[in-house]
């Protein structure tokens, strides 16, 4: 049950030792396991674990069950294992006691670190998680360890265990002899059991954060005598999410690419291709263009960046990534030390001339549209359509602005051509419909119908065609204020439409609408207005003379619509 130093299961979470490991003429090992932490000074992010188990060591406090948990690669195992050092460590001279510096020169220091300590055994509990195995740890601590001072206990991933292993070993975990110590490791802590977790001493490991990871990458490249580029080293800190093992994989991963086609050097371009990640500037200018309106550029520069071998959804994410940017910008919290200088300028430009607003609309979109991407047969025409709708989306004009134009009276007529104003503009015109629902919409009510027109080609707009199916149906308004819409009853809206509608607004608009519904006949739908405006022209055009004198010479043709929204007879 007991591992090998030279396993391949890395421990990592730490800072590196204060010296290299010396070069060997043996097989090459892993960044991961040459620069394991040997003490607890070489621990990077828990200082608060460190403090408290030093004060425990000095005070003669000592607990006889301690748990790890924290994410991956943060140093949980190497924590356990440095804690066995602690207890075991008889210094130099072989007279000292337990403390939060082990020497790492003595017997049981040097058999802790190479993993053959007969007296501290580890024990995966993914391979191990049966009662028999809790059963053979219980029969084994009622002897004496043979020749350190405590038997130690490591249990890695110590959720897997079942249930009746737990239970079987709650008792000796409560009250063990005193020459027994219990150090499990876990990244689900809420897999374990509560009345074992009562019965340890809990350290939760913090994830690394990416300025001590850059640090930490840079000592080590150092070491290596590898050079690399700042943003590159950033790029891997950032991609780490935290876990030290993880990042020193991406590394050690760099270091390969850079001598097979960097002349030895890490560049920030290597590590994104390496990566997947797409190219900053292509994102840059791909943002340029949905703010811009440019609806083919933004076309174009996404198929380019594809034939590059970049996937959709990462082009996604790097927009997702950018509108985050942005909008800290805007607050001044945006920090990216991977950043070149002229795209910091270009977002503190864009955070002065864009609004919260149309910001959260740019971010709700994406967010939306990265789901259905990432599940895509086909992500490519799922991502040009996700940019079409984010700039046609970002044109129209947000509660604030419809509110004063409702105020104001001066709600602009609808237009025939579809709009390419940049989202951040204040006073956008929205997406056209069929000419003869405008003139309707105008003769009708002009300011809160086009209002109704605007909503319903927002919900179109955004995905919801069964909701703006509705709205074009069957809503009958009654009265519409900023952040306040109320409609008349009808059989066809049914109890969920209401709460359907203000969601839908939330998500589109980043601002709360209250939608109920009323008393009262309310005014006709948008369907409705249509519908009569068409009637109406049909009068019109049966009183022509050369439609009368056509209708007399077949009695039985008919007017019918051509997809101009034209009329002629049909025999």
């Amino acid at each position: 049950m007991s591992d090998s130093a030279d396993d391949d299961t890395p421990m990592l979470g730490m800072d590196l030792p204060a010296t290299a490991a010396p070069a060997s003429s043996g097989p090459y090992r892993v960044l991961a396991r040459k620069y394991r932490p040997q003490t607890f000074a070489e621990l990077i992010g828990q200082d608060a674990m460190v403090k408290t188990l030093g004060n425990a060591i000095a005070r003669d406090r000592l607990a006889h069950a301690f748990l790890m948990t924290g994410v991956r690669g943060v140093g949980k195992t190497s924590t356990a294992r440095l804690i066995a050092k602690a207890l075991n460590c008889i210094g130099p001279d072989g007279q000292g006691g337990p403390t939060i510096d082990p020497c790492g020169v003595c017997e049981p220091c040097r058999a802790i670190t190479e993993g053959r300590h007969i007296d501290v055994i580890e024990m995966d509990a993914a391979s191990n998680t049966g009662v028999d195995d809790v059963r053979e740890i219980i029969e084994a601590v009622r002897y004496a360890a043979v020749s350190a001072r405590y038997k130690i206990y490591i249990i890695d991933e110590v959720h897997m265990l079942s249930r009746n292993a737990f239970n079987a070993l709650l008792k000796t975990l409560e009250e063990p002899p005193p020459h027994v110590k219990f150090l499990f490791a876990t990244t689900e802590v809420n897999k374990v059991p509560v009345t074992v977790l009562s019965r340890c001493q809990r350290f939760y490991l913090r994830r690394i954060t990416p300025d001590m990871l850059f640090a930490h990458f840079s000592a080590i490249l150092q070491k290596e005598g590898v050079e690399a580029e700042a943003p590159a080293i950033w790029l891997i800190a950032n991609a780490a999410e935290g876990s030290v093992r993880d990042g020193l994989s991406i590394l050690d991963q760099a270091i390969a690419h850079a001598d097979l086609d960097g002349g030895g050097k890490i560049s920030a371009d290597q590590v994104r291709v390496m990566l997947g990640l797409s190219d900053r500037t292509a994102i840059t200018q791909l943002m340029a263009a949905i703010l811009e309106g440019d609806s083919g550029g933004a076309i174009d520069l996404a198929r380019a960046q594809y034939a590059l071998g970049i996937e959709p959804v990462a082009m996604v994410r790097g927009l997702m990534d950018l509108t985050h940017a942005v909008t800290l910008a805007k607050v001044s919290r945006h920090d990216d030390p991977a950043l070149a200088a002229g795209d910091r300028e270009r977002i503190v430009d864009w955070a002065q001339k864009l609004g919260f607003a149309p910001l959260n609309r740019l971010w709700q979109l994406l967010l939306k549209g990265h789901d259905e991407v990432l599940r895509a047969n086909n992500p490519l025409e799922h991502l040009e359509m996700l940019l079409l709708r984010v700039i046609y989306a970002a044109s129209l004009p947000d509660p604030g602005e419809l509110a004063r134009l409702l105020e104001s009276g001066g709600v602009p007529a609808m237009p025939l051509a579809a709009p390419s104003a940049p989202i951040g503009r204040e006073s956008a015109a929205v997406e056209p419909v069929a000419e003869a629902q405008a003139a309707a919409v105008a003769e009708e009510a002009p300011a809160a119908a086009l209002t109704i027109a605007q909503i319903h080609q927002l919900l179109e707009s955004t995905g919801n065609h069964q909701l703006a199916r509705q709205v074009y149906d069957d809503l009958k308004l009654l009265e519409l204020e900023p952040g306040l819409l109320i409609y008349a009853p009808v059989p066809a809206l049914d109890g969920s439409f209401a709460r359907n509608l203000g969601e839908a607004m939330l998500n589109a608009t980043g601002s709360r609408w209250q939608v109920r519904e009323g008393e009262g006949e309310g005014r006709p739908s948008l369907g409705q207005m249509r519908a009569a405006k068409l009637a109406d022209n049909d009068a019109r055009i049966r009183e022509l003379p050369v439609v009368k004198a056509a209708l007399a010479a077949f009695p039985d043709a008919r007017l019918v619509e051509d997809d101009k929204n034209h009329h002629r007879s049909n025999p």
